[in-house]
Formats: structure tokens, C-alpha cells, sequence
């Protein structure tokens, strides 16, 4: 299959060293901190200029489930064509709702395929109420309760729309996985810096926050028709499928006008608005409370609404100073 639009020269690969991580995240008791998530952030303007950097963001990392809107383009280019509720799934990390199975089944079912076809690891859904129901019915782990199983569907999906042959989909010298490196590096603008497997078992390529905020700023302005649009308009359109009804993802989405997000594992958030701002961040320990806090502190530098915002904030949890520069500077102008 001839993809001439992934040979768009990109940057030598971010260097892989142990990350120069910076107070992130506050953990506060009464008047007093009692814990601190360190961690690195950066923070694009509409130019894709670097507005805000914390840590270090230029140095390897793992984008985990963040990179699954990078995954999504690569398939739409190879041939991948579904409806926007379907392809926002693609990009999921789902919650393992009624509608994301649903939709994980008529993905592999538009490739005259089944649950079996799947190479994911078997899994309960991820959102606590849906596992305790679950499990109350007697379900054992599956491939489709996987919070990945969208994804993975989608990739045995665009296997046979491309007529690949989808047995080894996850070896990343599989045609699949070689169209979804360059289009990585073509998003974020940089080689791979190093593949390992990710959790669900799929190719995962390191690269720099600062990468994987160009790819979401990519994302948000590619114009009308392209793969790029493509995915980012049905993720917007459906975020319940991007994480589910009790996900922040989700209600921020739908909160914000034209938000873009998407996280992942490990303290991992990517995120973008429509003027082509984007952020990218990275939570040392991986510790998921701290990803929030920070997401929403980046957000209000970038001028979303902190009314908007306010909601979601958790009580005891506050950004660390370097992620609120405007605020702590009384002389700037929102």
C-alpha cells in the first residue's frame, strides 16, 4: 500500500535518559503539605510555540494509552472505515460499558471476525461499577472487557480492510505496526526513541512530551477530510467512548468546547484545544490522582474557563507553583 504522506522528515529521536522531573502536584492536609507528585508538563500555544515547560519534556518517554489518537490516524490512512462512534472507540481506553462492548463486537464483526481474533489480554471492565457488575453475573475475564479491546479491534478491522493478514498483528514488523511508527513520528515529529510492548500487548514507541503535544496540536487543525480531522472530530463527538459516563476525560470534553483528550497509564494526559493549543504531561510516579490536578491547572494557563474547571478539581490536591505561572504573577493578563 503506497503511503507517500508518511515520509515527512522528522527530528532524530528524543534521548532516553532518566527524566528531570519537578513538583507537579501538591498533596495538602489541613494547612499543611503532606505529599508532593513530581512529574514534567509542557504546554504549546496556537503557534506551537513552547508556552510552559515543567521537567524535563524533551526526554523519552512512554505515551501509553495517550498514543491511541496517533494509533487511530495511522488506521483511517490504511484503510480503516467506520463511523465516528466506532472510531472514537479505536482511540479508547474504554470503560468497559454495555455500549463500548457493543461497539468492540460490530468492529470485528465489519471484518467477519470474532472476540477470538483478538490479542489482548483477557481483563474485567476497568470502571469499578461495571466490574462489580460484572463479576455479580458471574463473568469471568475476557479479551472484549479489556479496556484496550476497541483499539485492538479496530487494528484486526483495518487489517482486512487493507488485506493484511491480522494473526500477528502485534509484531511491530506487521505492515499495521510499521504504518502506525511512521505515522508516530510523523505526528510528533521525531524518531522513536525505543519500542517495548504496551500493557494490552500493541507496539508502544517512546517519544518526548513535546512530541506527543505537536501530535495532539497536529490533530486539532488538520484540515477537513484528512485522517488526522477524521479522528479528532469523532472523538469529540463521542466522548463516552473515549473513556465512559464516569470518566473525567469524558466530562471534560463535554465541559470544554472543542477539548481534545486523551490519557493514559502512568500519569499520562494529552490533551488540545481548537485554536491548536496543546499540552502534554507526564506524572513521575504514575500515580493517576496527580494527572487530573495538573491537566486542569494547564488548561486554565491556556485560558479555558476556571469556572469550567472548578468542578473537577480535586479538594485536596493542588498544582505546584510552576504549572500556574499567570496566576502567581499578578501583573499578567489572562
Amino acid at each position: 500500500m503506497s503511503l507517500p504522506h508518511l515520509v515527512t522528515p522528522v527530528a532524530d529521536a528524543a534521548p532516553m535518559r532518566v527524566p528531570a522531573h519537578q513538583p507537579l502536584v501538591e498533596v495538602w492536609r489541613g494547612e499543611m503539605v503532606e505529599g508532593v507528585h513530581h512529574g514534567s508538563a509542557v504546554l504549546l500555544d496556537p503557534e506551537g510555540r513552547v508556552r510552559l515547560a515543567v521537567g524535563d519534556v524533551e526526554a523519552a518517554f512512554y505515551p501509553r494509552s495517550a498514543a491511541k489518537p496517533m494509533q487511530a490516524v495511522a488506521m483511517v490512512r490504511a484503510g480503516l472505515d467506520v463511523g465516528d462512534d466506532l472510531l472514537a472507540l479505536a482511540a479508547a481506553s474504554h470503560s468497559g460499558e454495555t455500549v463500548h462492548l457493543a461497539g468492540a463486537r460490530q468492529l470485528l464483526a465489519s471484518a467477519g471476525l470474532g472476540e477470538d481474533a483478538l490479542q489482548n489480554p483477557p481483563d474485567l471492565p476497568y470502571d469499578p461499577i461495571e466490574r462489580e457488575s460484572w463479576l455479580r453475573a458471574d463473568g469471568q475475564r475476557s479479551r472484549l472487557a479489556h479496556n484496550c479491546s476497541g483499539k485492538h479491534a479496530a487494528m484486526v478491522a483495518t487489517c482486512a480492510a487493507a488485506g493484511w493478514a491480522h494473526d500477528r498483528y502485534l509484531d511491530p514488523a506487521h505492515s499495521l505496526q510499521e504504518v502506525i511508527r511512521a505515522t508516530v513520528e510523523e505526528l510528533t515529529g521525531q524518531r522513536v526513541a525505543t519500542v517495548t510492548a504496551d500493557g494490552c500487548g500493541t507496539p508502544l514507541f517512546a517519544v518526548s512530551l513535546h512530541g506527543l503535544a505537536r501530535a495532539a496540536r497536529s490533530l486539532v487543525l488538520a484540515p477537513e477530510g484528512s485522517a488526522e480531522h477524521r479522528v479528532a472530530t469523532a472523538m469529540r463527538r463521542h466522548p463516552e467512548m473515549v473513556a465512559g459516563s464516569r470518566r473525567d476525560v469524558t466530562a471534560l470534553m463535554r465541559a470544554v468546547p472543542g477539548l481534545l483528550a486523551k490519557d493514559g497509564f502512568e500519569g499520562v494526559q494529552v490533551a488540545a484545544l481548537p485554536d491548536g493549543t496543546s499540552l502534554a504531561l507526564k506524572v513521575a510516579d504514575g500515580a493517576d490522582r496527580a494527572r487530573l490536578p495538573a491537566l486542569l491547572a494547564l488548561l486554565a494557563e491556556a485560558g479555558v474557563d476556571p469556572g469550567v474547571l472548578a468542578p473537577f478539581a480535586p479538594t485536596a490536591l493542588r498544582p505546584a507553583a510552576a504549572l500556574t505561572p499567570t496566576a502567581l504573577d499578578p501583573t499578567e493578563k489572562p
